[in-house]
């Protein structure tokens, strides 16, 4: 799914249309976000009031350019700076004529040091209301500085009730760094969280902003340095990066006018046991229409002509032992293992076979599932688990993914070498060295077959030279665009046929 959205909310329904915004494309953790802070603080002069002054006026005007017609808010502030962000926001809002319910959760005479000075020139302009549940059905808007970047536990008591009351009612939200129950670190859920129309985060861009569960809660994702000098970055290196909008146009350049189809690769997918021939077919031709020279087929011989009827650019072998399989591997360069291979002796003797090839691999589905718990590990290989095949690679579960994509995508890489693209909302692509996301792509690609064609761009654009990672990383963005543009007409029904036969103009940027 896209990371970055606008949400439009109306009485009873949101709508979410995806926005992309002018990002940084250099990712921090909140751990690395707060040395920056102190960095700019300490090192630099700049006073934290000034810092916390100029987050509150760059959420006040991204509120006003959002929600112009908003004559009535509601702020709700929490402790630390994230609440003190807040206290700023509601006094120019009351400065500017704004009605203004200002609800602190948390006693103003427990703040300190700067915090505790915005709260206190916001409550000397506005009365504090004791509780927020009459304000709810009030206000044109919210702001929601409750709880900020910090947050590592499941959010319990009064604060989760507030944040399930607000979801419920039908003003928009703007959450201040990271809506409130968003772990800003994993992007996973805590519980509960804010679902945010518009997020302005400051300093640096989170990574858990962008992957996760944080495509339905942060809304549209505004960015803000608060004018910190470049030298502040030094020396602390991004923990992921976001993938450039134009890295296919910088990866894929126009080809030379004397090329040939051998200058392009021979890609093999191997796999389509009985009744999943399907599988092998959408894979062999993705790798095609990303610009393979040659796409051979090695599949059940039932599937033959089904395959050559439906796509006879492709090279189709029956093969029905390991042996006829290691007779047909000659000649390949790229070799994609995993599509409807099955759990049946066949696909196990053909998986065993493959691991010999000596040149790049791309291992999916349930080639995934054969190599979970085998020991064996590659640096030339990419493997392209769902949540639940990284589950089983790791010996864990789905939930404990999901928890922290991050930690699970570097743990497969350590295990088993090479590339790890772990797919979902915000698609990981790790190696030992980069962390990258993409932000590209929507929820109609959770459908059978989408796992089959991604497989095959990336074996197609490793077989024409690209290394491991950037075939990784321009496979990922060409199957995510494929699917953007044909979800157009709609997301519910996107057919992984539909991706296949955009691909050829994305990859032709």
């Amino acid at each position: 799914m896209p990371a970055v959205y606008r949400l439009e909310r109306g009485e009873r329904e949101r709508v979410i249309i995806p926005v992309m915004n002018d990002l940084p494309h250099t990712l921090y953790t909140p751990e690395q976000v707060r040395e920056l802070d102190r960095r700019a603080i300490e090192d630099h002069g700049i006073p934290g009031g000034v810092l916390m002054g100029r987050a509150g006026e760059s959420a006040w005007r991204h509120l006003r350019r959002r929600f112009p017609d908003a004559g009535h808010l509601l702020v709700l502030c929490g402790g630390g700076n994230n609440g003190g962000d807040g206290y700023v926001v509601a006094r120019l809002a009351r400065e500017a004529g704004l009605a203004v319910d200002l609800c602190p959760l948390v006693d103003p005479q427990r703040l300190t040091g700067h915090a505790r000075d915005a709260a206190d020139a916001a409550l000397a302009l506005i009365a504090p209301i004791a509780s927020p549940w009459a304000a709810l059905g009030e206000a044109d808007a919210v702001v929601d500085a409750m709880l900020g970047t910090g947050i590592d536990r499941a959010v319990t008591g009064t604060m989760a009730a507030v944040i399930d009351a607000l979801n419920t009612q039908s003003a928009p939200v703007m959450s201040l760094d990271v809506p409130s129950g968003l772990n800003a670190r994993t992007g996973r859920v805590m519980g509960t969280a804010v679902r945010a129309a518009i997020t302005p985060t400051f300093i640096g861009l989170k990574q858990g902003l962008l992957t996760g569960d944080a495509a339905d809660f942060v809304g549209e994702v505004v960015f803000d340095d608060l004018r910190i000098p470049a030298s502040v970055y030094d020396g602390i290196n991004p923990s992921a990066a976001r993938l450039s909008a134009d890295a296919l146009a910088e990866g894929l350049p126009p080809r030379a006018r004397n090329s040939h189809k051998g200058d392009f690769g021979h890609v093999r997918v191997v796999g389509g046991d009985h009744g999943m021939g399907g599988a092998v077919r959408m894979a062999g031709e993705a790798a095609a229409r990303v610009g393979a020279g040659r796409v051979s087929i090695a599949t059940r011989p039932a599937h033959v002509s089904a395959v050559l009827a439906a796509r006879p650019e492709l090279m189709v072998h029956g093969v029905d032992d390991a042996a006829a399989f290691g007779a047909a591997l000659a000649g390949t360069d790229t070799l994609a293992i995993g599509p409807g291979l099955g759990q049946s002796a066949w696909g196990a003797a053909l998986f065993e076979r493959a691991l010999a090839h000596t040149g790049p691999v791309v291992v999916d589905a349930d080639g995934l599932n054969r190599l979970a718990g085998s020991g064996i590990r590659r640096e030339d290989w990419v493997l392209t688990p769902h949540p639940g095949e990284a589950a089983r690679l790791l010996e864990t579960t789905a939930g404990a993914i999901l928890d922290d994509r991050f930690a699970a995508a570097d743990a497969i890489v350590e295990r088993y070498g090479g590339v790890v693209v772990l797919k979902g909302a915000g698609t990981l692509i790790v190696d030992r060295q980069r962390r990258v996301i993409c932000t590209e792509g929507n929820p109609g690609m959770a459908t059978a077959g989408m796992g089959d064609v991604l497989t095959g761009v990336i074996a197609g654009l490793r077989a024409q030279g690209l290394e491991a990672f950037d075939a990784a990383c321009l496979g990922v963005q060409a199957h995510a665009r494929a699917a953007d543009r044909a979800a157009r007409a709609g997301e519910r029904g996107l057919l992984a046929g539909d991706v296949l036969e955009g691909l050829r103009a994305v990859v032709n940027p």
